[in-house]
């Protein structure tokens, strides 16, 4: 049975890209197929975490919106970019980083009941265990679809006025949706907070499970989005805890 895990944020900055990407690989170095697919459309990015830049891209997701090709047309094989050995395999749907299309889609949308359809293909078509959604910050129709139709979702939230804010407002959307797992991971945390005082902070707050507390990392900072953190850095303590974060979402 193949799961559908939907990484999303109230507001941009917090990281959903990169917790997005590592989750992946750790899935895929478990053995998974796995699955990652960019609807973060007007600002798309993790591909550039993958390795892959626009000259390899080919199709993107914006191709398939726009009727062009077939979903799994726009899937590519990342995982010999990677440049390690790993048990499974990683398939990027990457939107497109044409200024043009870019354009295009803030200009005359798309009919976002196509990614339903097209998720459903992705893992029909390429056997995947695991579809990772790399969603749009905030809330809007293409969020709301990807949360109702997850298995789990991966609320990512800073310990900040304005994310505990937005995170409630997702967090009861999410429920009115039946979502059956909700996660939160808080990331950025400054070093000089407590930790475990964030997380019964976030639990008591939201009532809902802290998977993990990622403190702020300068050796996450300096690798500034050119590889996947928990594959570069195996043993370091910021990897243990996105480890910790799979496990439970795969739990």
């Amino acid at each position: 049975m193949s799961k559908i895990i939907s990484v999303h944020s109230f507001r941009g900055g917090t990281g959903k890209s990169n917790t997005s990407a590592n989750l992946t690989y750790l899935f895929a170095a478990q053995g998974y197929r796995v699955g990652v697919v960019d609807t973060d459309i007007a600002s798309p990015g993790i591909h550039v975490i993958f390795g892959m830049d626009d000259k390899m891209m080919g199709h993107s997701l914006n191709d398939y919106l726009w009727g062009k090709c077939d979903i799994e047309e726009c899937a590519h094989d990342v995982t010999d970019l990677l440049g390690t050995p790993i048990k499974g395999k990683i398939f990027l749907v990457p939107s497109s980083i044409k200024p043009g299309e870019i354009a295009r889609v803030l200009r005359e949308g798309y009919d976002v009941g196509l990614l339903n359809d097209g998720f459903q293909d992705l893992i029909e078509r390429l056997k995947l265990d695991v579809l990772v959604i790399d969603t749009h910050p905030g809330l809007n129709e293409e969020t709301l679809l990807s949360i109702a139709i997850s298995d789990t979702l991966v609320l990512i939230m800073r310990p900040d006025s304005q994310d505990y804010q937005g995170t409630g407002v997702t967090v009861d959307v999410a429920r009115k949706l039946d979502v059956p797992q909700m996660l939160i991971l808080v990331n950025k945390a400054p070093a000089v907070f407590d930790l475990d005082e964030i997380k019964e902070r976030v639990e008591k707050t939201y009532g809902c499970e802290v998977a993990a507390v990622i403190p702020h990392s300068d050796d996450l900072m300096t690798l500034a989005s050119s590889s996947i953190f928990s594959m570069v850095n195996p043993d370091h303590p910021v990897t243990k805890l996105y480890k910790q974060l799979a496990n439970r979402v795969l739990a």
